[in-house]
């Protein structure tokens, strides 16, 4: 099997329409063909998503709030969030991550990888094996 290819994406936007229960995330490539990736998210992953891109913080810190300030903390760097596949309708991501102990690659829901890369002081690629973009 060959290695995957991984394209760069950005957060679109995050649609909540009612009366569907769960919000859409949306992502595009940031380079031609402009394939795109949607789907559903959780309510809370939404609002967090949302207030990253409106570059907002809630009056107290979100888990993901927290998680970033944990990273900067500790002297850990996000180098990427990946989406790698999709299992039985689940898209399956990783967060890499450089830490003062070496290298470190974790299991992630794909929303928390994007809700913590907006977050970052420094852009941190959101990368998605082309399998999954939609054309």
């Amino acid at each position: 099997m060959a290695d995957p290819v991984f394209k760069l994406m950005e957060v679109v936007h995050v649609v909540f329409s009612l009366p569907s229960p769960s919000p859409i995330v949306h992502l595009r490539e940031i380079a031609e063909p402009f394939r795109g990736l949607q789907f559903p998210i959780g309510l809370p992953e939404a609002q967090s998503i949302a207030l990253a891109l409106d570059h907002e913080t809630a009056p107290r810190p979100s888990t993901h709030e927290l998680l970033s300030a944990v990273l900067v903390a500790t002297g850990t760097d996000v180098v990427a969030v990946r989406f790698t596949g999709e299992r039985e309708g689940t898209i399956l991501a990783e967060l890499d991550l450089m830490t003062p102990k070496g290298h470190k690659v974790l299991d992630c829901r794909p929303t928390d990888g994007i809700a913590v890369a907006l977050r970052n002081a420094v852009p941190v690629p959101i990368l998605c094996d082309e399998a999954l973009l939609e054309d």
